[in-house]
C-alpha cells in the first residue's frame, strides 16, 4: 500500500468512525454564555477574598454534590476538599481576586480563562511573602450536568506568581 493510498484510507476510516459515532449520539444544545456565566459565578465569587466568605454555601450553590476539581489527570479534590483549599488561600493570599477574562461553551462544557492577582502576606509554594503581588492566568474546564458544575480540569501558572513575588 502506498503512502497516499494508506493516507486516504485513514482519513475514510476516521470519518466513517466520525459519522457512525455523531448519528448515534444525541445532541446536546451548547449552553449560552449567559448560562455558563451564571453557573460558574458562585464558584468565581468564593475564590474571591475566601476567607471572607461562606465557601461551601457557594460551592453547593455551583456544583453537584459529587463534583470533582483536577489539577492533574489523577490529582482530584472533591467539593468539601476544595473549599478547604480555598480557605487555605485565603489566609495565605487576602486580597485574592480571581475574574472571568474569556469564557466558551461547547454542549455541556464550559472553558474560563481566569486571572488571579494577589499579595501573600504568609509563603506562598514556599516562597516568603515580600509585599509584592502578582498577577497570573488560569485555564479552567468544566463539565456541567444538571446546571450544576460536575468536573473541573484546571491549570495556574502559580510558577510566574512566584517569581512575581520573589521579585528581580
Amino acid at each position: 500500500m502506498t503512502r497516499r493510498t494508506a493516507a486516504a484510507f485513514a482519513l475514510t476510516f476516521a470519518a466513517v468512525c466520525l459519522t457512525a459515532n455523531t448519528a448515534s449520539a444525541k445532541p446536546t444544545p451548547s449552553l449560552t454564555p449567559q448560562q455558563a456565566r451564571a453557573i460558574v459565578a458562585p464558584l468565581y465569587e468564593a475564590l474571591n477574598e475566601p476567607a471572607k466568605k461562606d465557601v461551601v454555601a457557594l460551592l453547593a450553590r455551583a456544583t453537584n454534590a459529587d463534583y470533582k476539581s483536577c489539577s492533574t489527570n489523577q490529582d482530584c479534590l472533591n467539593r468539601t476538599e476544595l473549599a478547604g483549599q480555598f480557605k487555605f488561600f485565603g489566609g495565605v493570599i487576602p486580597d485574592l481576586h480571581w475574574r472571568i477574562v474569556d469564557l466558551w461553551t461547547s454542549g455541556n462544557r464550559i472553558v474560563v480563562r481566569g486571572e488571579a492577582t494577589g499579595t501573600p502576606v504568609a509563603p506562598l509554594f514556599g516562597t516568603p511573602a515580600t509585599g509584592r503581588s502578582f498577577r497570573t492566568i488560569s485555564i479552567d474546564m468544566f463539565t456541567v450536568k444538571g446546571g450544576k458544575l460536575s468536573t473541573a480540569y484546571h491549570v495556574e501558572n502559580w510558577e510566574a506568581a512566584v517569581a512575581q513575588v520573589k521579585g528581580p
